[in-house]
C-alpha cells in the first residue's frame, strides 16, 4: 500500500496555497479594513503554529516538544474559534469580496480545524457561500471530506489522509466511488489526484482499499 506524506500534511494541518485563487473579483476600496485586519491575524496565527509543528516533526524533535506544540495548537484553535464565532454571528459568512483572500481563508481554516459539531453547524453556510462564489469550491470539498471522515463515512474528494499507528505509514482515507474521483475533483476546482498525490494509482488503491478500511476500523480512525 502506498503512503502520501505531502497529502497527509496538507489534509491534517490545513496548510494552504493561493495558487488556485484566480476567480474572485475584489474591490479593495470596499473591504472592511477592521475585519480584514482581524482575520488576517487569525490566519497568520493558525498557519504559524502548524508550520512550526511540521518543521519540528521533520527535524525529529522530542516527543515532549511535539506534544507541547500540539497542545499550543489546540489552545490557539480554541481561541481563534471564539473570535470567528463572534465575527460570523455579527456579520454572517464573509467572502474575499468583503475581507480579502487571506481573511476569508482565515475564516474557513478556523472552521476546518474545529470540532465535528462546529463543522456540521457551519457546513450549510459554507455550501451556500460556495454557490454564491464567496469561497473556493476546493475548500468546501475539503470540509465535506473532513466531516465524512469524522462521521465514519467514506470521503468524497480524496483530501483526507491518516497514519497507521502501528506502522507509521500514511494512507488516503477510504474514498467512495473511486473510479469517478477525478470527475468530482475537477468539478470542485481541485487538481487530478495523480497531480495532487504523485504516488497515486487508482487500481492499486482499489486493490488495497479493504486493507485500508480494516486499519480504519480496527484503529477507530476519525
Amino acid at each position: 500500500m502506498k503512503f502520501f506524506t505531502a497529502l497527509f500534511l496538507i489534509s491534517m494541518f490545513g496548510l494552504v496555497s493561493f495558487g488556485q485563487v484566480t476567480s474572485f473579483s475584489i474591490d479593495n476600496s470596499k473591504l472592511d479594513k477592521s475585519l480584514v485586519e482581524q482575520l488576517d491575524s487569525i490566519y497568520k496565527v493558525d498557519q504559524a503554529i502548524r508550520i512550526t509543528y511540521i518543521e519540528a516533526k521533520q527535524r525529529k524533535e522530542s516527543v515532549s516538544l511535539l506534544d507541547s506544540l500540539l497542545n499550543e495548537m489546540h489552545k490557539s484553535d480554541q481561541a481563534n474559534l471564539i473570535k470567528v464565532n463572534a465575527i460570523i454571528k455579527k456579520h454572517g459568512w464573509l467572502g474575499p469580496q468583503k475581507v480579502g483572500v487571506i481573511g476569508a481563508q482565515g475564516l474557513f481554516l478556523v472552521i476546518q480545524h474545529a470540532d465535528l459539531k462546529t463543522q456540521e453547524f457551519y457546513l450549510p453556510a459554507i455550501r451556500a457561500a460556495e454557490k454564491n462564489g464567496e469561497i473556493l469550491s476546493s475548500n468546501l470539498a475539503i470540509l465535506e471530506d473532513r466531516v465524512c471522515m469524522r462521521s465514519g463515512k467514506q470521503q468524497i474528494y480524496g483530501s483526507q489522509g491518516f497514519t497507521d499507528s502501528q506502522t507509521g505509514k500514511k494512507y488516503i482515507y477510504p474514498i467512495i466511488d473511486v473510479d469517478n474521483l477525478d470527475k468530482r475533483r475537477i468539478a470542485m476546482g481541485m487538481p487530478l489526484m495523480q497531480d495532487y498525490a504523485k504516488e497515486w494509482n487508482v487500481e492499486e488503491y482499489k486493490k488495497d482499499l479493504p486493507d485500508i478500511e480494516r486499519i480504519v476500523k480496527t484503529q477507530n480512525i476519525r
